[in-house]
């Protein structure tokens, strides 16, 4: 089935947009830097860190960080990235998370940011 409206196509059940509409929705991420995010009790995030006040954080293009191997820590994860990517489980890519309890912020090198966004889509 295929229905159309100003904003948007359905085509065998699949969304599709605009280009502008949907480069107009995700924000530039120029100047930003990429960080691994840990917070008390929404687990870790890694992505572009927009704002931070307090113990809050405005994160964009975040994947969670769910579980991972081939890195001792997050630590080492931010520095190294993970040497199993096939192991670790980070689910896709969301536009923008807001974090409460945010308890530690990593810089991640770029050799660390390739490996994390190299790890394939976990779904369940």
């Amino acid at each position: 089935m295929t229905t159309i409206d100003a904003n948007e196509l359905v085509l065998n059940g699949i969304t599709y947009v605009p280009k502008n509409q949907y480069q107009a929705a995700t924000k530039s991420l120029d100047g930003l830097e990429y960080k691994i995010i840990r917070t008390y009790s929404a687990g870790v995030f890694a992505g572009y860190l927009e704002s931070r006040n307090g113990k809050e954080a405005v994160v964009r293009q975040a994947r969670r960080i769910f579980y991972w191997e081939g890195a001792a820590s997050l630590s080492q994860l931010a520095i190294d990235g993970t040497s199993k990517p096939d192991k670790c489980k980070f689910p896709c890519e969301v536009d923008k998370v807001e974090l409460t309890e945010v308890i530690e912020i990593l810089t991640v090198t770029e050799k660390a940011k390739k490996s994390i966004q190299g790890v394939k889509v976990w779904t369940a």
